[in-house]
């Protein structure tokens, strides 16, 4: 079980961010929630999370531009990344996963999937 971790999830439609933290609630993650990249770069650098669900089309900020915030602080440079996103297109893909992110996961997705990816994730950072 995932003790202690802590996860912030960043998606602006409230079903799939409901869903998400419902989700990796129920198998043990400590689940903080932001409605834009605005907020999850202010959370991100007060909750310390280890891992952040980063939708890619948000308003204020999106998924992109708070990766590349997130990568620029000191505090947050560490935290590994994982985009969400109904794009599927190579060239969203790319761009994410150069950006450093550990994984870019399409919508839709199975709850079970997501965490089961999650916790791969985290398992194989914890041993690196």
């Amino acid at each position: 079980m995932p003790k202690g971790k802590k996860i912030l999830i960043a998606e602006d439609d409230t079903d799939i961010r409901c869903l998400v933290a419902y989700s990796l609630e129920y198998v043990g993650y400590d689940v903080v929630q932001a409605l834009n990249g605005d907020e999850a770069v202010e959370l991100a650098e007060s909750e310390q999370p280890d891992l952040i669900l980063l939708d890619v089309r948000m308003p204020r900020m999106n998924g992109y531009e708070a990766c590349a915030v997130l990568r620029s602080r000191e505090s947050t440079r560490d935290i590994p990344v994982v985009f969400l996103s109904a794009r599927g297109q190579e060239a969203e893909i790319r761009r994410g996963l150069d950006m450093g992110a550990e994984e870019y996961i399409l919508k839709p997705f199975a709850p079970d999937d997501l965490y089961q990816r999650v916790g791969s994730i985290l398992d194989r950072l914890e041993r690196e």
